[in-house]
């Protein structure tokens, strides 16, 4: 029997189709195919394995004590600032300290070719000395006038002209006085002196030049204090408010906010470890911003905090309270709500509207939404849907660095 008479089913009508003769083992493999491919279906379905629960870290939110701070960011800048000049023009012959060293107030820094000053100083004292000379004779003079007046021997007129001769001759004294005055003040500012206790920059002009006085005329140099320092702040109309309704509480009534606790931290502080107060709140709104000028004083000893850092001050918001806490990663948004994850007693997944309240640290105030003895979600929460069965690890908030 040839090979289309055992076959022909499956030979006929490829040779119809096709035009050619298949050989016996291409159509036994095709058969094997096929007798395959429908077994493939019951065993992948058979093969499904359910996926065990997603295991996740939950904790009770903590319970305690806090304080609530608010943030805003701003410049150091020094509470004295002075641009040095001079006051009389002259050469320069002395700089008398080191760029950028601490000097105290009264310290000698610059010192003018005194020469010229001393020389008017003492002209200014010989025409001092002129004019009490005149005085003197003059006041003779109108003595012995007041004895011719008496014996009628000169005219009044005459004494009248004695008279004034005196008080011309006092006037002269009192303007050589005011000269040797000037020519004194002239003297002592050829020695530059510092008005303030700080840090002083560079010098600007070098020995040997001409110095020009007036406020148009180059600084020497300039020094800043640095203990303490300023800080300011721009605060919304808000939160202005808020602070001041905290004072009236606490101050019998008074909304100044000065004395208010404030803390600063610099551009590689993480925390806040300086503490400061408020001192100076602008007595108006800035219209354009909608914001209220605050300034913080701090101790700066050690002088880590210089005029023109970077800071970050926050000031406190509120008195402390007892207020639920959790970390803030633990908390969901869902378009305008923010919700958590809770763990039953059946390790099943509920869903959980809350309100959150201010950051403290890395840790969340929940106002609402959550009792004391519920197990939320801590980490995992990206897995989770509702009703699904978790396998939950318990922790504790207290035991954790976010916890602070």
């Amino acid at each position: 029997m040839d090979e289309n008479t055992r076959l022909p089913h499956l030979v006929q009508p490829a040779r119809k189709q096709y035009g050619y003769r298949p050989n016996l083992r291409q159509v036994t493999i095709v058969l094997a195919l096929a007798l395959m491919l429908p077994g493939c279906g019951p065993s992948s379905e058979s093969a499904t394995v359910s996926a065990p629960p997603p295991q996740v870290k939950i904790a009770q939110p903590l319970h305690r004590q806090t304080t609530e701070w608010d943030e805003y960011t701003g410049r150091i800048e020094a509470i004295n600032a002075v641009d040095i000049r001079a006051r009389v023009d002259g050469y320069l012959e002395k700089i008398n300290f080191v760029a950028g060293s601490k000097v105290n107030k009264g310290d000698l820094l610059f010192l003018i070719d005194p020469k010229p000053f001393k020389a008017q100083l003492n002209y200014a004292q010989a025409e001092l000395e002129r004019a009490k000379t005149k005085q003197e004779l003059a006041n003779n003079d109108l003595l012995r006038a007041e004895n011719l007046l008496r014996a009628k021997a000169i005219s009044t007129e005459e004494y009248d002209g004695r008279n004034k001769g005196l008080r011309e001759a006092a006037a002269a004294v009192k303007s050589a006085e005011a000269n040797v005055y000037t020519a004194k003040l002239n003297l002592d500012y050829t020695e530059i002196r510092a008005p303030i206790s700080g840090r002083i920059g560079r010098e600007m002009i070098t020995v040997g030049n001409l110095i020009n006085a007036g406020a148009d005329s180059t600084p020497l140099t300039s020094i800043v204090s640095t203990d303490p320092v300023y800080v300011y702040v721009d605060a919304d109309e808000q939160s202005v408010l808020k602070y001041r309704r905290q004072n009236q509480q606490l101050k019998n009534g008074s909304t100044d906010l000065k004395g208010t606790p404030v803390q600063l931290a610099i551009a590689d502080e993480a925390d806040f470890p300086h503490q400061g107060q408020l001192d100076y709140q602008a007595p108006s709104e800035d219209a354009a911003t909608g914001t209220i000028s605050l300034r913080g004083v701090f101790a700066n000893p050690d002088e880590l905090l210089s005029p023109g850092f970077f800071a970050r001050m926050r000031v406190q918001g509120s008195t402390p309270y007892l207020a639920t806490l959790l970390p803030d990663r633990a908390i969901g948004t869902d378009q305008a709500n923010r919700f958590v994850w809770v763990v039953n007693q059946d390790n099943q997944v509920v869903y959980r509207q809350v309100t959150p309240g201010a950051l403290i640290g890395s840790l969340r105030v929940i106002r609402e939404g959550l009792q004391p003895d519920d197990w939320v979600v801590i980490e995992g929460v990206l897995k989770l849907k509702p009703g699904i069965t978790v396998t939950p690890e318990r922790i504790s908030l207290a035991d954790t660095q976010g916890a602070q």
